[in-house]
């Protein structure tokens, strides 16, 4: 598919408004990996290409394993593969991009709650919530992903 418009040529200061945020959650302090596999979690819910490809390339590059990469997706049946923190991030990832379905319930929460503090969890469900945008973002006006753009493609 061709790309529709370049939305940060359109729109730069929201682009950099987006820029910020993802700027604040790099120095949360939450653990790059953990929040790369978020991102990627979010993406496949959503079906981003572009971003999947780029959280992809990201992990990998940060030496996570093609294996865990697999298994993201179905990361509850990951079992050892998937810290306590990785696993409950991916739930809370879950419950949160699927809100309309969801609703976020109590118990979701709660067991985010047993792993994340409370500013974790804020920091966490901010990284979510950026990534739902720039998915819905890319996805509406066409972003190539990488792997495309590599062999000469839209």
């Amino acid at each position: 598919m061709a790309k529709r418009l370049d939305y940060a040529q359109v729109a730069p200061n929201g682009a950099k408004a987006l820029g910020g945020v993802y700027g604040y959650v790099l120095q949360s302090g939450l653990p790059g990996d953990l929040v790369d596999l978020v991102y990627l979690r979010v993406s496949q819910i959503n079906n981003c290409a572009y971003c999947l490809d780029m959280h992809t390339r990201e992990l990998l590059k940060r030496g996570v394993t093609v294996e865990k990469l697999a298994l993201v997706q179905a990361w509850a049946e990951g079992g050892a593969l998937f810290s306590r923190e990785e696993r409950a991030a991916l739930a809370w990832a879950e419950a949160v991009t699927l809100v309309a379905q969801t609703g976020v319930p109590d118990s979701a929460y709660d067991a985010a709650r047993e792993v994340f503090d409370q500013k974790q969890l804020v920091d966490l469900t901010l990284a979510i919530s950026l990534m739902n945008s720039y998915n819905r973002m890319a996805i509406s006006f066409r972003n190539t992903p990488q792997a495309v753009a590599d062999l000469g493609g839209d």
